[in-house]
């Protein structure tokens, strides 16, 4: 049974970014295994009881329509569906650990309904504060943007950094701390999830799929 993700973990992806290739994954297979899927397995159970329960991404990259055609991909991640484009994630990667949320899928029918909530007063600013708050708390917020306002928003509007999102991400960067090869790292994922909540809980209101 694991009992945090070991330091091979950032190692292994670390040397992988070097040796991006078949030959080097076959002879290095069972350390991923060992030092990378298993512990992130273990994590994920870990958490099922509070969160549901996660995926885990395929080590293999799609490069069908990619000029980077390097068969692997640099870091292991899991999600948990929180609800329609919203989830709950973490990885692993030579950077170290990195928890996230929010919402990754712009469909026209959510895009049109985020816009109608930002610009809404009242769930416009309980957005607004909701961000703030995980900013202040050490988050990055990102995701995929307009260079300018949406057609017919003026570019004045008090909420207009939240409005020119098509996406809305945010992430903690923990890098490689002490405690993620110990027991701890399920309490610090925990928590980073739980601080995440009430993002998900308005994305899941206001775009549709609330569960």
């Amino acid at each position: 049974m694991a009992d945090g993700i070991p330091a091979d973990a950032d190692a292994f992806f670390a040397e992988l970014e070097d040796n991006n290739d078949r030959d080097w994954w076959a002879a290095n297979a069972d350390r991923w295994r060992r030092s990378v899927r298993q512990p992130m397995e273990w994590l994920c159970e870990e958490l099922s009881g509070e969160f549901g329960e996660a995926k885990l991404f395929r080590p293999h990259r799609d490069v069908r329509f990619s000029p980077d055609k390097a068969p692997y991909k640099s870091h292991q991640g899991a999600l948990v569906h929180t609800s329609p484009g919203v989830g709950l994630y973490v990885q692993v990667s030579s950077g170290g650990l990195l928890t996230g949320t929010g919402w990754w899928s712009p469909e026209r029918s959510q895009l049109d309904a985020y816009r109608a909530a930002v610009l809404e007063d009242s769930t416009g600013d309980a957005l607004a504060r909701i961000v703030a708050e995980l900013e202040s708390a050490g988050a990055e917020v990102h995701g995929d943007r307009l260079r300018t306002a949406p057609r017919g928003v003026d570019q004045r509007h008090p909420r207009i950094e939240l409005l020119r999102h098509r996406t809305l991400l945010v992430s903690m960067d923990h890098g490689s701390p002490d405690w993620l090869a110990t027991p701890e790292v399920v309490e610090r994922v925990r928590a980073d999830w739980r601080g995440f909540g009430a993002l998900n809980k308005w994305l899941a209101v206001h775009l549709g799929g609330a569960r």
